[in-house]
């Protein structure tokens, strides 16, 4: 089972696919995890990816494609896994449906959060985080407010910049941009589902679940 979920900053989707790895018992991963492996291993892409980290400077695709692909190819994703934030733009996308091809995987199961984008805003605007442990609050769930001190190790508060609505409108903007052609890309090979991403973290998960089994027995 190999699924891919898209979503906005602020939908929870990194929230949901670690639930929803340990309930199905595939691994959840990122570009990031992968690409970190790689460097640690030491792989030839690991070091080139490096040096271009070390420069400043952002991994181009061709590494990076290199790296996934060496990366899923890992007998540990055999069974499965969820992808969270990857693909990101259209070649991306497109260099993944090669890799599946290659790798003989199954075509993925692709799921995209709608969330409205105020409440988008609202949700991350109301963040609190800690200076010291980087633990996250709501300001309305957790009843916390900026003048209050970490209740796991009394850290300052802060709002992350990224947070801030200016800030958020944005993120949203650049995010729109880029994946609205990946959306597409999947909507017109059928394989592009839908979920309202707005509610509860347990209501979300049992959407996802539920769409999930649905796709799984076609």
């Amino acid at each position: 089972m190999k699924i891919i979920l898209f979503g906005a900053p602020g939908v929870g989707k990194g929230t949901q696919a670690k639930i929803l790895a340990t309930h199905f018992n595939i691994p959840h991963i990122s570009t990031g995890d992968i690409l970190r492996v790689a460097i640690k291993d030491e792989t030839e892409l690991g070091k080139k990816a490096e040096q271009f980290m070390n420069a400043g400077n952002l991994v181009p695709d061709e590494v990076m494609f290199g790296i996934v692909r060496e990366g899923l190819a890992n007998p540990n994703f055999e069974k499965g896994f969820i992808l969270d934030g990857y693909p990101r733009t259209l070649p991306q996308a497109i260099e993944l449906d090669n890799i599946f091809n290659d790798l003989n995987f199954k075509k993925p199961i692709v799921i995209n959060f709608n969330v409205d984008e105020q409440k988008i805003i609202n949700r991350l605007n109301d963040r609190l985080s800690c200076k010291n442990c980087s633990k996250v609050f709501s300001q309305k769930l957790d009843n916390i407010s900026l003048n209050d001190k970490c209740n796991k190790c009394g850290g300052d508060l802060f709002q992350r910049e990224d947070d801030k609505p200016e800030t958020v409108k944005r993120r949203l903007k650049v995010y729109s941009e880029l994946t609205e052609p990946v959306k597409n890309f999947y909507l017109e090979k059928n394989l592009l589902h839908n979920i309202d991403g707005d509610g509860g973290i347990d209501l979300i998960q049992n959407k996802l679940r539920e769409q999930i089994n649905i796709l799984t027995k076609k």
